[in-house]
């Protein structure tokens, strides 16, 4: 198979590259939050926000896959849409 059947046209591929770019470049509101305490409170403050957004999102991940696992072990059928889901999403 040619290296040209692989990726999408320049320009196709040149636009989506940029609008990646500048989406992970940009800041989100939690970055903003700590950017925000940390001027105006000080460097403890911010640091303070980073440990709890962190927890934070380590929460929320860790309740998603117990949650998505209690699901699949109920229900078969759950985990079968979301296997062929994700076979035909790859």
């Amino acid at each position: 198979m040619p290296m040209s059947d692989l990726f999408p046209p320049w320009p196709l591929f040149s636009a989506f590259f940029l609008a990646s770019l500048l989406l992970a470049l940009s800041p989100g509101p939690g970055v903003l939050y700590i950017v925000t305490r940390s001027l105006v409170q000080g460097r403890r403050s911010g640091l303070v926000s980073v440990a709890g957004i962190a927890l934070g999102n380590l929460a929320n991940a860790a309740l998603a896959a117990v949650g998505l696992g209690a699901v699949f072990a109920l229900s078969t059928h759950a985990f079968l849409a979301v296997k062929y889901a994700g076979a035909i999403y790859l």
